[in-house]
């Protein structure tokens, strides 16, 4: 009984959602917990600037191949064809040769992409890391080799991922990321000091490997078994063909966009292209807990109102989601912004990684945190035009944005260093996520406008009361607490965020703004599901 009150709960938006954010922070958590490790272990050097720079070119193939499929079509075709099944009782179950098709496809692809990967590594680690000197493009094309091995582990991993998520079966889904942290975190501990920085590496292998195993029970269960099927005539897998191929071009020039900076980062000081990272990391801690973990729960909702026709639903949940992601996000970005340089120390700030990496992290993380809302809203975005079948115009609107990006690095390094690139990548992604809603309004019509504007209004309003509060109690608490220590630093960071933090919330409930109700009716949602589970 409970276990079919856990999977009616799960199956819900509010269900979905909770799980996955859940998740997420854990997962988070863990991310930052391994960053701070690798920072402590390693600073903000050499090291550092060689790991993160071997990660792009598996990251390439994988996003192009893998990602493209599963976050743009495999989904919606997937849950398409399993209603079709049902509907129809089909004890075949064409969404499985479908799943399994893809699979197998994507599986050969990988190893194809990988045979060049590896004849060609030194050439493609020439042009992602030019800046860097001979010894350390040998270094990073070693790591590149012996990372690889993930994308297969992660090609497999993600089509189990995507029929989980179709079922709504968030749990060993939401599971798979955390999984991987603790891999990467068990080779910094075991293997690195046994192998050197080659640790660093099998250290991601495992992450991807366990990734995938704590998946498979969960899709098992499902119904779904494995087959060597591997038909390119099925119309699923053409149709899936069809829709990922612009996103897979899309996620391409988003790949190619990150290869340009990290080669512009290393032309820099030693440690740019790791500080870009680190800080990078750092503020999508909020961008995966709330900005993602809403647009993925919010997917197949979006999908079931295409394939009924039903755009009245797909707009009152958009609406929703949109205003949800704003109420949470934009007052996090203000405290990120006024609080930088503590949530560096907190997070980073100790062993091999200084004070002059710290001020360098923080100053990059404050130009990332100005687009902290556009970020968090461009996964919601994407997901509903990929909701319509429609991958073409977040792939056009992803172009250009590319474009500014690049062109932006490129003006804005001379004069400002690695904090010249944040500020491009937030130019690009203000860009990205208005050209997105803007397409978007012009194929729907309304999107409940009104009530977005003027919750967004009341927010930014509320957000800058909140952080008046947070630098008036930063300057109040500071001479109370040694800040050269580490719980000084907690100490002003936390009580100048909760008092912040405090003030936002209780002038929300005070002006009845409408996302306290949506936020008290996801509340009692979950209270009552929770309830259910328990009974």
């Amino acid at each position: 009984m409970k276990s079919e009150a856990f999977r009616k709960f799960q199956a819900t938006i509010t269900g979905g959602a909770i799980i996955i954010g859940l998740a997420q922070v854990v997962s988070r958590i863990l991310g930052l917990l391994r960053e701070r490790i690798l920072a402590s272990t390693f600073g903000a050097g050499e090291t550092l600037d060689i790991y993160y720079a071997a990660f792009k070119i598996p990251d390439f193939v994988f996003n192009i191949i893998v990602l493209g499929a599963l976050s743009s079509a495999f989904i919606p075709v997937f849950i398409e064809y399993w209603n079709k099944d049902k509907e129809q009782k089909n004890v075949n179950y064409e969404s499985y040769r479908i799943a399994n098709s893809l699979l197998n496809i994507i599986t050969l692809i990988l190893l194809v992409a990988g045979a060049f990967v590896f004849l060609f590594t030194d050439q493609l680690v020439t042009l992602i890391a030019y800046g860097f000197d001979a010894e350390k493009r040998k270094t990073t094309a070693e790591l590149v080799r012996v990372m690889y091995i993930s994308v297969l582990f992660f090609g497999a991993s993600n089509i189990v991922s995507g029929v989980l998520h179709s079922f709504r079966r968030f749990v060993a889904y939401s599971l798979a990321p955390i999984m991987y942290n603790l891999g990467i975190i068990f080779g910094i501990y075991v293997f690195v000091p046994k192998y050197g920085i080659m640790g660093l590496a099998y250290g991601v292998i495992l992450g991807a490997f366990l990734h995938l195993v704590i998946q498979l029970p969960s899709v098992y269960r499902s119904g779904y078994k494995y087959s060597l099927a591997m038909s390119l005539s099925l119309p699923g897998v053409r149709k899936i063909g069809g829709l990922m191929l612009p996103r897979a071009f899309g996620l391409g020039v988003t790949q190619l966009n990150q290869a340009v900076t990290t080669t512009i980062a290393s032309t820099l000081v030693v440690g740019s292209v790791a500080v870009f990272n680190l800080a990078n990391n750092l503020q999508y801690f909020p961008i995966s807990v709330f900005g993602v973990s809403l647009a993925l729960s919010a997917f197949p909702v979006f999908s079931q109102a295409f394939i009924e026709n039903d755009t009245s639903k797909f707009v009152l949940h958009f609406s929703q989601t949109f205003r949800r992601i704003l109420f949470i996000v934009i007052p996090i970005s203000i405290v990120i912004l006024l609080l930088r340089a503590q949530i560096v120390r907190l997070v980073l700030g100790s062993g091999n990684f200084d004070w002059e990496d710290t001020i360098l992290t923080a100053q990059t993380l404050g130009f990332f945190s100005i687009s902290l809302f556009a970020q968090s809203l461009i996964p919601m975005l994407a997901r509903s035009f990929y909701a319509f079948q429609n991958t073409k115009t977040p792939v056009i609107i992803s172009v250009i944005s590319m474009v500014i990006n690049i062109v932006g690095s490129i003006l804005l390094v001379q004069p400002m260093g690695v904090l010249g690139l944040a500020l491009a990548f937030s130019i690009a992604s203000f860009v990205n996520m208005i050209l997105l809603l803007t397409a978007l309004r012009t194929r729907l019509g309304d999107l409940d406008d009104q009530r977005i504007i003027n919750s967004t209004l009341k927010i930014i309003l509320l957000s800058l009361l909140m952080g008046l509060t947070i630098q008036a109690l930063k300057y109040v608490i500071g001479p109370w607490v040694d800040m050269q220590t580490f719980f000084g630093v907690l100490i002003q960071t936390a009580g100048s965020t909760l008092g912040g933090g405090l003030v936002y919330v209780l002038l929300a409930v005070k002006l009845n703004f409408d996302e306290v109700d949506i936020i008290k009716k996801f509340l009692q949602k979950a209270k009552n599901q929770f309830t259910n589970l328990r009974k």
